[in-house]
């Protein structure tokens, strides 16, 4: 390594946080990255949380050990403001040794459109039309409704709107919405848009939600329609299998396709146990379902006694594993006493105690 000295800063612009390292003597930071802040559900309950992301380092400057100082520094950080860490789409191998853990398996929805035509869902209910910057305060509330118990799920303000700007090379997001007979929007669709020149025929839906099932049919048709435009045979929508839309097309047969990552993708870690574990009380008092416990249960699982493991804890907190698959990974022992309330704590994603968890394409960073 470059034995100059090295100075850490950060600077918060536009609510993101921007961490640079520099070397004494050098002009232009030699790796930086950006700190975002939200609220990150763990099921009923969401908490105040920070990610990493726009990780990149000088071309030549790499492979001096700057950006694991940087990451340290970074994390240190985030440690004096959130209980908890996330990585989005990190990179296998580079976050492991700061302590994160793969926690979400990532799924998406195939939708044939013969699927759709065989369901005879109904064309009409509603107009369907473009959106517009008017229509996201009602889409946001459409979002929170839907996933307002799913781990993962990103808490999103009012003012929220990240959809990708269109570019001549560069797909951009398109909104539709679906308008009750009172011009109320009953549903939306944010598929991924087209580019100048785009000669591939697919469609891909980063989300889409609805009220109610007749609306997300209606949609569905919709979307089926575009389909044959682009003369494609399905489309695909990132939505989970317990969704709403995911139960509906579950329902005519479509595919569920989902991947587990052995390391990288999208990433967490516990800064601080207790304080998260505290924020989390009332979230697994919820996943117990009255069952009887006392608050010493609560108190060895903020002291590390139950799940002497953070990363294993976060990966149950998240529904990624559940008590089954941490112990069958060698991971965790359950004391005798508490089997019959860690199996409620932890029953992993997709299970009637907790939605399978999912992290959105546009609350990605």
């Amino acid at each position: 390594m470059n034995q100059r000295s090295l100075a850490y800063e950060e600077q918060v612009v536009g609510g993101v946080r921007h961490c640079r390292m520099r070397r004494e003597g050098d002009p232009e930071p030699v790796c930086a990255l950006e700190v975002v802040s939200f609220r990150q559900r763990f099921g009923a309950v969401a908490v105040e949380a920070e990610g990493i992301g726009g990780v990149e380092t000088r071309l030549d400057c790499r492979r001096e050990g700057y950006m694991r100082r940087l990451l340290g520094a970074a994390v240190e950080g985030m440690r004096g403001r959130v209980a908890v860490g996330f990585v989005s789409e990190a990179i296998e191998g580079a976050y492991e040794q700061r302590g994160f853990v793969t926690a979400l398996g990532d799924g998406e929805l195939v939708v044939p459109v013969r699927a759709v035509e065989r369901a005879g869902v109904d064309a009409g209910g509603g107009l369907v039309r473009a959106g517009t910057p008017g229509d996201l305060p009602e889409v946001v509330r459409i979002f929170n409704a839907a996933h307002a118990r799913r781990p993962w799920s990103r808490v999103r303000e009012a003012d929220w709107d990240r959809r990708v700007p269109q570019g001549m090379w560069k797909p951009g997001s398109e909104l539709l919405v679906l308008e009750d007979a009172a011009g109320v929007v009953a549903g939306y669709a944010l598929l991924r848009g087209r580019s100048f020149g785009d000669s591939v025929r697919t469609l891909v839906v980063h989300e889409m939600g609805a009220r109610e099932a007749a609306g997300a049919r209606r949609l569905l048709a919709e979307l089926a329609a575009r389909c044959w435009e682009l003369r494609a045979s399905s489309f695909t929508v990132r939505e989970p299998a317990d969704s709403l839309v995911g139960r509906i097309v579950r329902g005519w047969g479509c595919a569920y396709r989902q991947r587990f990552p052995v390391g990288g993708g999208m990433m967490a870690r516990i800064l601080r146990r207790e304080a998260l574990v505290a924020e989390l009380e009332p979230e697994l008092a919820r996943r117990a379902g009255g069952y009887l416990y006392g608050a010493s249960a609560v108190g060895e699982l903020a002291r590390g006694e139950l799940v002497a493991d953070d990363g294993t804890l976060v990966r149950m907190l998240l529904g990624h594993w559940s008590v089954a698959d941490a112990v069958v990974s060698g991971r965790l022992e359950v004391p005798e006493r508490y089997e019959g309330l860690l199996e409620r704590w932890f029953p992993g994603g997709g299970t009637p105690g907790l939605e399978l968890p999912h992290a959105h394409v546009l609350d990605r960073y």
